[in-house]
Parts: structure tokens; sequence; C-alpha cells
């Protein structure tokens, strides 16, 4: 069952709704009691919330890019100013480093991007480098967006997930399973990797 659905924002944020109305040139997010307008143009697509992980791909030639030769995170998160082993953790817990992987919502590659957000985003979800620098830039700004928080690695994490427009509405990791369960995947492989440096 579908616990609601995320706006999909021209920015390539996601917004938390129950459900939404298209009225004219304006959509109406509703969550809760409350009601959120704003231009039609402003929203590229909605997303359920309910998420399925990605099925595993078959193997192909050059589909996995394992995390010992992870050059590619190595040098992507050094070129975003992140911890290599988030980069290399979060692609773990997205696809289990598939290349080739795509979830049953469309979502493609390393890190699982939306052919919407990598379009606003500019990026050929298909190819690695381009999939795994879109994710880290987005991961990034997510840490950012929390950096005053004391749980910031947890939020941006939770918000890669779920979105920021949940993380808000809860202040903190959404109540919803899937999420925490994916915030723990992530935070015991992150400790793990780091310790291993």
């Amino acid at each position: 069952m579908c616990a609601g659905e995320y706006a999909v924002l021209v920015n390539g944020f996601r917004l938390h709704a129950d459900r939404h109305e298209v009225a004219g040139d304006s959509v109406r997010l509703y969550a809760g009691s409350g009601v959120t307008s704003m231009p039609a143009s402003q929203v590229t697509g909605f997303e359920p919330e309910e998420y399925t992980p990605p099925s595993a791909a078959p193997q192909t030639q050059a589909a996995t890019i394992s995390a010992p030769a992870g050059d590619l995170y190595q040098e992507t998160a050094k070129r975003h100013g992140l911890p290599p082993a988030l980069v290399r953790s979060v692609v773990k817990a997205e696809s289990n480093y598939q290349a080739n992987a795509v979830s049953p919502k469309g979502a493609i590659g390393l890190m699982q991007l939306m052919p919407g957000t990598a379009k606003i985003l500019g990026v050929d979800p298909t190819d690695p480098a381009q999939n795994v620098d879109a994710g880290t830039r987005y991961l990034r700004e997510l840490l950012a967006r929390y950096e005053k928080n004391d749980d910031q690695v947890a939020r941006a994490i939770a918000a890669y997930n779920a979105g920021p427009g949940a993380v808000d509405k809860y202040n903190g990791v959404p109540p919803y399973r899937e999420t925490q369960d994916y915030v723990r995947r992530v935070l015991k492989s992150y400790d793990k990797l780091k310790d291993s440096n």
C-alpha cells in the first residue's frame, strides 16, 4: 500500500504529499491538514512514496563497479568534498555496485537516479561516471541542507531515500520502515569502510 507521494520539482528536490490536485496552471499538494500551492511548471512529475529495492540486474560485462576498485567513487567524492566511504556506502545500498540496475520504479544505475531527476541534472543515468557524479552532488546538497543538525548524516541519507520533504515533515529520519532500514544499512557500511581505510 502506498502511504503518499512525492512531487518532483525542477530543482531536483522532492516534496512529500498525501495527494495532489492539478487546477489549471497550479498544483495543490495536500499533506496532513495543510495545502501547498505552486505553479505546475515547477513540478516535473510525481513518485509514489512506497519504495521497492532495485531488482538484481543480470550480470553483464562491466555491469559491476566493485568497491575495492572504486577509483570512480574515490575521485567523485573528493571532487565534491565528501568522504569516499560515504559515497560507496550509498552506492552499495542503492544498487550493490550494479551499473545496469533498474528499479521497478524506473530508477537507473549505481546511485539509482530517476529519469526526470537525471534530466534536470543534465546527465545520462546509464553512464556510470555521470550517474555517480550526479548522485554525489545531490548527496552533498542534502548534507549542506542539514549541516546544523546533530544527526546531519542520518538526515541526508534518509532524504536521499525518502526525499527532503519527508525528513522535514518528521524533523528527522521519517518513520518509514524501508527508510529506517536504509539509513541503518548505509551508516553500518560507512562505519565499516571508514575503519578499513
